[in-house]
């Protein structure tokens, strides 16, 4: 299973590269077509999505290909830190499609958290809502760690810095009353180093907010038998101090091949664009998606959720302008 793993990774890195190479190369301004229709031959989008081993960088690859393929755009998926960093990457004008997390979203647009003073916020709108992210808090079946407070003291890594997943576990620590400054030893390590580090026995615990599966976790779990850790406790204060981001959900066993199914807090993941985005593109995108889904799920099982029902439901941002002109064609636009 890790061999077959492996190759996905080895897989989407090469699709990265295809679609650098492959994409076309033309003004970045679309012309009509003869018929009056866009076309967006040639333009370029620099989709930013996340780190080695989960799977913004997996599903953004694939989005980016098919955007190739069909739309003939010259797009090419950034490997990032994810959802911090991206949402900084839309205000700034340095990406043009992001991944990111909702309660990120929320914060990127209102200037709080990482977005506060002397922060500046981000000018972004919602395309869709793509599918649930859930909060693994991973350790060694065999580590003696069986509760979040028997974390204080251990070695944790709490995601990259500058990654949604550094925001989830503050908060997740926050939850049950302890302090992540201090009651740890703090890491700031993506999904695969966390990973490896827990395999090798230098750290105790680590965080990631994923999809399922995490192709990070689903390989650790393949050689090292693994534990997740319930985080029920901690929705209802994340959502009461932060806002209505979070909810219930759970990790079957079967996902990873651990004892029990757990319960911790689910995210929406969204797809962002900065507000100025042409509205014709932005509703190309999402057509594009939504008449391949077949394709975009081949790259991974998260695109499954990719559902017009749910795609306008449980975004803290508003929705861009494109992005309505595009559910209200399809009849689900109920705002």
């Amino acid at each position: 299973m890790r061999n077959a793993i492996r190759f996905v990774t080895l897989f989407v890195a090469a699709l990265i590269v295809a679609v650098a190479c492959s994409a076309p190369r033309a003004a970045s301004t679309p012309t009509p077509s003869a018929t009056g229709t866009p076309n967006f031959t040639g333009k370029t989008l620099n989709i930013v999505t996340g780190g080695t081993g989960a799977v913004y960088i997996v599903y953004g690859a694939g989005l980016a290909d098919l955007l190739n393929r069909k739309l003939g755009t010259a797009a090419s998926a950034q490997s990032t830190t994810a959802s911090v960093d991206n949402m900084k990457l839309i205000r700034d004008g340095k990406a043009d499609v992001a991944f990111t997390l909702a309660d990120t979203a929320f914060d990127a647009v209102n200037g709080k958290g990482s977005f506060a003073s002397p922060e500046k916020p981000a000018d972004a709108k919602v395309l869709a809502v793509l599918y649930s992210n859930l909060t693994h808090l991973v350790v060694k079946e065999s580590g003696g760690i069986n509760t979040v407070t028997d974390l204080k003291g251990k070695r944790v890594s709490m995601g990259s810095a500058g990654s949604g997943t550094e925001i989830i576990a503050n908060r997740t620590l926050e939850a049950y009353g302890m302090d992540p400054a201090n009651d740890i030893f703090r890491e700031r390590l993506g999904a695969q180093d966390s990973a490896d580090r827990l395999r090798d026995g230098k750290i105790d615990a680590f965080f990631f907010s994923g999809g399922l599966p995490v192709p990070a976790v689903l390989d650790l779990a393949t050689g090292t038998k693994i534990k997740m850790l319930d985080l029920a406790d901690s929705i209802q204060k994340m959502s009461t101090k932060y806002g209505n981001f979070y909810f219930p959900i759970k990790i079957p066993k079967t996902t990873y091949n651990t004892a029990a199914d757990v319960t911790v807090s689910g995210v929406a993941n969204l797809l962002v664009v900065p507000s100025s985005f042409d509205p014709a593109l932005a509703q190309a995108i999402l057509a594009t998606m939504f008449d391949n889904k077949a394709d975009l799920v081949k790259v991974h099982a998260a695109a499954n959720d990719l559902i017009l029902e749910s795609a306008v439901v449980g975004s803290p941002i508003d929705y861009h302008q494109g992005a309505i002109d595009f559910y209200k064609s399809k009849g689900v636009w109920k705002k």
